[in-house]
């Protein structure tokens, strides 16, 4: 069996995404959880079991997997579920997935994930905004092009996951989007692992960044 080392389901979005696509896939795993010190660098603790310092990492028997995108792909190899059965479906799934994985500064920078927060902005920036647009036209193209309801298709896979923390913002911060992406944000919102992991994150102590 898998297990898969996480920090606090408050404010690690990199966490969550292997951990909302195996729960919600029924992908069995074990949970492990380290947490963050307020004030303080977790590498040196994270070490521990991660190469870089980092969350999250999977442990498959003598198998070590550190990144988010290198674990979903791991996991794929023996359920390929994970990614959509059609080939261009497929391709989209792992684009955009890929653009998340490595783009979108302005949102990760001015919204962290904080599941326990319910406020909107009070400004949003030129830079914000045009990550917010990007990701409304991309979740409106999936959607779209695939038949929904998850964004690219029928079933849910790694890329409706690797938007999941996106899902949490745009509730946390109140954040514009089209109808689509409201849509899926909602369908997100609902699903029991979502909510499973919100209601943990809440009941753990807050810390100072």
């Amino acid at each position: 069996m898998y297990t898969l080392w996480i920090a606090n389901k408050n404010y690690s979005s990199w966490s969550l995404r292997p951990w909302v696509l195996l729960k919600t896939l029924q992908i069995p795993f074990e949970e492990n959880i380290c947490f963050f010190e307020s004030g303080r660098s977790s590498h040196d603790k994270f070490s521990r079991f991660s190469p870089t310092g980092l969350v999250p990492c999977l442990v498959d028997g003598k198998q070590t997997v550190w990144d988010s995108l290198a674990i979903c792909e791991y996991v794929a190899e023996d359920h390929p579920q994970v990614w959509p059965t059609g080939r261009a479906a497929r391709a989209w799934a792992r684009s955009a997935s890929a653009e998340m994985h490595s783009g979108f500064t302005a949102l990760r920078q001015q919204c962290p994930m904080d599941v326990s927060r319910n406020a909107p902005l009070t400004e949003i920036s030129r830079e914000l905004q045009a990550d917010i647009d990007r990701i409304s036209q991309l979740w409106q193209e999936g959607l779209e092009k695939f038949s929904g309801p998850w964004l690219a298709g029928h079933e849910f896979t790694a890329v409706d996951a690797f938007y999941a923390p996106v899902a949490f913002r745009i509730h946390s911060y109140q954040l514009p989007v089209n109808a689509a992406a409201q849509q899926w944000v909602a369908r997100m919102l609902s699903l029991p692992a979502m909510q499973e992991w919100r209601q943990a994150g809440i009941q753990e102590p807050h810390i100072d960044h």
